[in-house]
């Protein structure tokens, strides 16, 4: 008998550690995440009107997604250095999800980063920033590489 996880692996076993670990920990690895974030690939730098704002994130935050040959989900952010925190969450979000199916990214539970701890060290505005971030990227999923 098999019951679906509520959260892709990787990204339980990212919202494990956080929740386990002790608050100082938990901002040095959100800060870890923000410096694990990949540059934004060269045709998007020289196109950036292919990218998603997102208006509700108090930072400057831009996303595309891109279908891929095996039908999993490319994913790119554009945040601000002078951000970290809500770098560090597109850097989970980018290490979770990156080549997951459609599917995958659109069932994930859209408060899931509250389970992580963060609450204690990011303000209200900046949560509801991250519940903003994951509603685009789970739009751009659907419109750009749904299938």
């Amino acid at each position: 008998m098999t019951h679906p996880a509520p959260l892709p692996e990787k990204l339980q076993n990212i919202v494990n550690v956080f929740r386990s670990a002790p608050k100082p920990l938990r901002l040095q690895a959100l800060l870890e995440y923000s410096r694990k974030l990949p540059p934004l690939p060269e045709k998007y730098v020289e196109h950036p009107e292919f990218l998603q704002p997102v208006p509700e994130c108090a930072s400057p935050f831009f996303l595309v997604t891109e279908r891929t040959d095996s039908g999993g989900v490319n994913m790119y952010f554009k945040v601000p250095e002078e951000a970290p925190t809500v770098r560090g969450y597109a850097g989970i979000l980018h290490e979770a999800l990156q080549g997951e199916k459609p599917e995958t990214i659109l069932n994930i539970p859209d408060q899931f980063y509250m389970d992580m701890g963060l609450t204690e060290l990011i303000t209200p505005m900046r949560l509801r920033g991250m519940g903003a971030i994951l509603m685009r990227l789970k739009n751009d999923v659907r419109e750009h590489a749904g299938g």
